[in-house]
């Protein structure tokens, strides 16, 4: 019995240094074996591998492209204007000795902290030589080259590459921005001013145009009044004569009672003249004086 138990914890013992001697690489990671801090092996591909147990450690890095967003950073550029920029970069490990004795134990936290302090000083760098209304363009793709070249150069030490660089944001600072809707509110405010004054000008034509065309209406219509009444008149007064040189006696008859009828209206009328006036000759006679003709 004692020695079956010796063999079963032999076996078992073996089994557990054979696990302890073997790792398995993800394919989205590398791995580093380390002993004593130093590194003895470097796996970058995918599958097993083998180290010593208990003596040799692994360690596991992101294979895979990393994303780095760098916090807004307040740039001057060349035309002394001041903007608020944010980018976002993407980078990998490609040299896992380097890697690892550039961030020690850090590792990626580690490696952005570093990073993010290289991109943002590109940023000033390449952004604070070029004027502002280039950097607030929409082609903004030689730029970004640019930080993007900068800032690869020097995470070479860090044993990483950045593979781009793209800027998320430029703005103005706040107070920057508040002196800027004030002056585009004061142009509005002009703009504005500008039309209503405009408008009340045109607004101006066109009232005395259209009361210069009442008086022009008003006075040719009251001119044709006059000449129509004067037509009307004359045509009256010919009809008239007309009549009274057809017929004497009777021209002088209506005329007669037309002013009997205007003298006796109303009941406070008063009129003194001899009974034996002209005037009441039809009302003596039913014979109407003989007219005398018109010459």
């Amino acid at each position: 019995m004692r020695g079956l138990y010796i063999s079963a914890a032999v076996i078992g013992g073996l089994l557990i240094v054979g696990l302890s001697s073997v790792f398995i690489v993800d394919e989205r990671k590398k791995a580093l074996v380390l002993q004593f801090g130093q590194v003895t092996q470097v796996k970058q591909e995918p599958g097993l591998g083998f180290k010593l147990p208990f003596i040799q450690e692994v360690i596991y890095y992101e294979d895979r492209i990393l994303g780095l967003p760098t916090p807004p950073v307040e740039v001057t550029m060349l035309d002394d204007r001041r903007l608020v920029v944010d980018a976002f970069a993407r980078w990998r490990i490609t040299d896992l000795e380097r890697f690892r004795q550039a961030v020690g134990t850090g590792g990626e936290a580690q490696a952005m902290r570093r990073l993010e302090g290289i991109v943002n000083a590109a940023l000033r760098g390449v952004l604070g030589s070029v004027p502002s209304n280039q950097v607030l363009s929409e082609d903004r793709t030689a730029l970004m080259n640019q930080i993007r070249d900068l800032a690869r150069a020097q995470a070479v030490a860090l044993g990483v590459e950045i593979i781009d660089v793209r800027l998320t944001r430029t703005d103005l600072p706040d107070q920057n921005l508040d002196a800027t809707f004030a002056r585009m509110r004061a142009e509005r405010q002009r703009e504005a001013a500008d039309e209503i004054a405009r408008g009340g000008e045109a607004a101006q034509r066109v009232r005395a145009s259209a009361d210069r065309t009442v008086v022009e209406l008003t006075s040719d219509a009251r001119r044709q009044a006059e000449v129509i009444r004067g037509e009307a008149d004359a045509e009256r007064n010919r009809i008239l004569a007309e009549a009274y040189g057809r017929d004497p006696e009777f021209f002088a008859f209506i005329r007669s009672l037309s002013a009997y009828e205007a003298s006796l209206q109303g009941t406070n009328s008063s009129i003194v003249m001899q009974p034996d006036s002209e005037f009441f000759e039809y009302l003596r006679t039913d014979q109407a004086p003989a007219a005398t003709p018109s010459p």
